[in-house]
């Protein structure tokens, strides 16, 4: 959980939200959650990085588009975020 960065751990949440979201999808869905653009060298080096640490899975829509869906892996490290965030903080319910 700790070693992802705070926009890899968005880009996460942001994947498991949807149904094989495309990496244009994520940087859409992303970019309105932020408020600000979103290069492509910045989108897809960080989600290759979630594929390499087992995170999200990556497939072909086609020849062109590649999907990302979470891992049982990623679902684990969202819920221990989340964990650690209300154990850690005033603000959240227990």
């Amino acid at each position: 959980m700790f070693e992802l960065t705070g926009f890899q751990r968005d880009l996460l949440v942001v994947a498991s939200a949807l149904e094989k979201p495309s990496g244009q999808e994520i940087k859409e869905r992303i970019e309105d959650a932020m408020g600000k653009a979103v290069k492509h060298g910045r989108l897809y080096p960080n989600l290759d990085t979630l594929v390499e640490q087992g995170l999200l899975n990556k497939g072909q829509h086609d020849r062109r588009t590649n999907y990302y869906q979470i891992t049982e892996k990623g679902k684990l490290t969202i819920q221990e975020q989340l964990e650690w965030m209300r154990s850690e903080s005033q603000a959240l319910p227990a």
